[in-house]
């Protein structure tokens, strides 16, 4: 959703419009802003229970609050479960353009994001 102009906004993540879905399950949504160029944009992001995304990289720094269930996240470049770490509700994390990781979730999970486009995710096995 990109505001039509400069009003407050807010999200229930019970009623998040998610606007992308996937054949795994996860679904994104653009909340504020755009990934433009330049732009600053916000993001939700859903995991559904038991999915794991191989290793990739973000184009730009992204900026990621768990807002519900548990994310697990892990550095390399091979997708490796037992190397994740686990964040809860309320975690922060601050992933570096460049990084390479992968995640997923044991529970349904939604994590908001900040970022500056463009931004892309790209996968270091390009069979994924």
């Amino acid at each position: 959703m990109i505001p039509a102009s400069s009003a407050p906004m807010a999200f229930d993540i019970a009623a998040i419009p998610w606007d992308t879905f996937h054949d795994d399950g996860t679904r994104s949504a653009t909340l504020v802003g755009t990934r433009d160029p330049g732009i600053m944009f916000s993001y939700a992001f859903f995991v559904p229970a038991g999915v794991f995304d191989a290793a990739h990289f973000h184009s730009a720094d992204v900026h990621l609050v768990v807002a519900a269930g548990e994310l697990r996240l892990g550095y390399g470049t091979a997708l490796d479960v037992s190397a994740t770490s686990r964040f809860p509700p309320g975690s922060f994390l601050w992933v570096p353009a460049g990084a390479a990781h992968f995640d997923g979730a044991d529970e349904d999970t939604v994590v908001i994001g900040t970022a500056v486009g463009p931004w892309t995710t790209d996968y270091l096995d390009e069979s994924t």
